[in-house]
């Protein structure tokens, strides 16, 4: 399915669903070549692997249905959904992971509804809840950042790490996910919430080697890297600037306000702006524009609900990064969102007028 898209009768910079998807794709380039760059060779596989399962799945549902394939395969929607899949969930998890949650996010959330834009949720963050809640061991081996790493990845131990759990050189996804000093780390966020419950203070937590930095060793540059293809979406009006804004300022808002009053157990806003995949979800994700709110006014409200859901299940939930589970509750509010936000017809009075 291929539909024009201009966001008013004025302008005339008309751009087909492929023209979009395509786009998007191309802005997550500079966050991927980060990823890769600190995190290891592993995202590429990962991406490989998603996006072979995403064109096949797509192409075994249209076929069942008798619905053309290469039309709908040319849209890049699939594309799109697997690339946003692949780089979210950890670059040495097993292959199974991906081929499982790309599957789901295109058989089961995406085509199972009718195709592009029937969609109630997000394919890409279902699929990601999917495969957390299943396989939660697996979902949260994320490596360390190359620069605190006991020995070198090549493109073939990613290969390796991921088929078989082991690298080339014989060493186990768990060695590898020892530092420098041997010690076994996690994300920034998930050591951050479990040393918070330990009885640590902030301060003491954010003295460890993997918050080196102003958000952890690594996702500094992961975000602003998403940080700037997200700017470029905004400029050229792929997406709209009112669900970032909103979900990057309610959060951080409502973070500086907690550091404030409670400095030792609840992070601050650059924490929690710089850390996890805070830019890659309010600028690629949640602008969804099946599953996203479809009014400006809306688009600020359902923009606000996911930073508050965020800054709430990060510091009060079981899972330090939260924003699938924010979106995925954002989506369900999204009728009601639309209902109340529609804008006025000309000429249109309500009750309350016409008494």
């Amino acid at each position: 399915m291929s539909f024009k898209i201009a966001s008013s009768p004025h302008q005339h910079n008309q751009r087909s669903t492929a023209q979009i998807m395509r786009m998007v794709t191309l802005a997550c380039l500079p966050g991927i070549a980060i990823q890769a760059m600190l995190f290891g060779y592993g995202v590429l596989v990962q991406l490989l692997l998603a996006i072979v399962t995403a064109w096949l799945s797509e192409a075994l549902v249209l076929k069942l249905r008798g619905k053309a394939i290469l039309p709908r395969l040319k849209d890049n929607s699939a594309l799109l959904t697997a690339v946003l899949l692949a780089i979210a969930i950890p670059p040495y998890a097993p292959w199974w992971i991906i081929v499982i949650g790309t599957a789901f996010a295109i058989i089961m959330v995406k085509q199972l509804y009718g195709g592009l834009g029937n969609n109630l949720f997000n394919p890409a963050m279902a699929a990601y809840v999917l495969l957390l809640v299943s396989f939660p061991l697996q979902m949260t081996q994320w490596l360390p950042p190359l620069s605190l790493h006991h020995t070198t990845l090549t493109p073939l131990d990613a290969i390796c790490s991921i088929f078989s759990q082991y690298s080339c050189s014989g060493f186990s996804l768990a060695q590898l996910q020892s530092s420098i000093d041997g010690v076994t780390m996690a994300t920034p966020l998930d050591t951050l919430r479990t040393d918070l419950s330990r009885g640590m203070t902030l301060s003491e937590s954010l003295a460890k080697p993997v918050f080196y930095g102003i958000a952890g060793a690594g996702w500094l540059w992961v975000n602003l890297a998403y940080l700037a293809g997200g700017l470029l979406l905004v400029q050229q009006k792929i997406i709209s600037w009112r669900i970032p804004a909103a979900v990057l300022g309610s959060l951080f808002i409502l973070s500086a306000i907690a550091s404030l009053v409670s400095p030792d157990t609840l992070a601050g806003p650059l924490l929690h702006l710089f850390s996890g995949g805070t830019m890659l979800a309010a600028f690629f994700i949640a602008t969804d524009p099946v599953s996203a709110s479809t009014t400006d006014k809306g688009r600020l409200y359902y923009g606000a609900l996911i930073g508050l859901l965020v800054f709430l299940i990060r510091n009060f939930g079981g899972y330090p990064d939260a924003y699938a589970f924010a979106i995925l509750l954002a989506n369900m509010a999204v009728p009601l969102i639309d209902y109340y936000t529609r804008p006025r017809t000309y000429g249109h009075r309500t009750r309350s007028e016409l008494k």
